[in-house]
């Protein structure tokens, strides 16, 4: 199949700051079906999928840029009809949700207090340029954290990260390192958990794995299991049917030796000393938990 090298879209607001000019440079090889290397064939599937998009009245000039469609295409293998629907989907799913309204107005003032029982935070960003997602679930403590919040709080905090990772995380990264940043690099802690923990938690869970990969397609570039327990053979049989084969195959499982193969991924000194074995100790209250190191974080830079 004849391949096109695209330049990078004008108007995307996925990638693009006032004042900051990506780099096409010969350090960046962006993978297949992204932008910059998009076949002759998924070019024409792209233009047909905006043309689609617009005669079903369902165009969002804001949020609808190359990278956000492609991303849609990507998750469907560049079935048109298939990646027409799950927009589609996605599109009547955000009305429901009312994510824009979240995204104005939702207030997760329980943060602090929740991320003590269930700590979950960005920090700095992965070799790719990739803003570094890392999570505790082995941490919950379920009867407080269930104090402090509800199922559906934690949900809506959840798309409104994923909406900022969007619009200001991985602009940021975009910009720093010179080409776009597409997705994240996650760390998931398994340490602590057992089978009666999950299922006290696998609600969450599972509707966050749904709305991940359904409603933000693509965006994880990598996925650390780390100190995964062996009863987590079981519980990854709950949650394997649950994601499609894109995603899965992105997914790396790992015992409590995990330390050299996320450092191949994560530089020593963006991986948090505490916990990962890393080097850095941020200095701010709260530790490398708290401090929202990154890109995106210019105080801190």
């Amino acid at each position: 199949m004849p391949s096109t090298t695209l330049p990078l879209p004008s108007d995307t607001n996925a990638y693009s700051e006032p004042n900051v000019k990506l780099l096409n440079s010969n350090d960046w090889h962006p993978e297949p079906g992204h932008i910059g290397n998009l076949s002759s064939e998924q070019a024409f599937i792209l233009q047909r999928f905006k043309e689609e998009i617009k005669a079903d009245g369902a165009w969002n000039e804001e949020r609808m840029d190359d990278a956000m469609l492609l991303r849609f295409l990507r998750a469907r293998k560049f079935d048109l009809l298939k990646a027409k629907k799950m927009l589609l989907d996605a599109e009547k799913w955000r009305q429901e949700f009312g994510v824009d309204d979240l995204v104005k107005n939702f207030n997760f003032i329980e943060r602090e207090e929740v991320n003590k029982y269930y700590p979950r935070y960005y920090h700095k960003t992965d070799k790719d340029g990739r803003p570094v997602y890392i999570e505790r679930l082995g941490h919950i403590d379920f009867n407080v954290l269930s104090s402090l919040t509800t199922l559906d709080r934690l949900l809506k905090n959840l798309v409104c990260e994923y909406e900022k990772c969007l619009t200001t995380r991985l602009p940021a990264c975009s910009a720093a390192v010179g080409h776009p940043v597409e997705s994240t690099c996650t760390i998931l802690d398994l340490r602590g958990v057992s089978l009666g923990s999950f299922y006290r938690v696998k609600d969450y869970v599972l509707a966050a794995a749904h709305i991940g990969q359904n409603m933000y397609p693509e965006t994880m570039g990598r996925f650390y299991v780390v100190n995964a327990p062996w009863a987590f053979s079981v519980v990854w049989r709950v949650i394997r049917p649950w994601l499609d084969e894109v995603t899965a195959r992105k997914i790396k499982i790992l015992g409590g030796h995990f330390r050299e193969v996320v450092l191949e991924q994560i530089p020593g000194d963006c991986l948090p000393k505490e916990h990962f074995g890393g080097e850095c100790e941020c200095p701010c209250p709260g530790g490398c938990q708290m401090s929202d190191a990154g890109p995106w974080n210019l105080k801190l830079e």
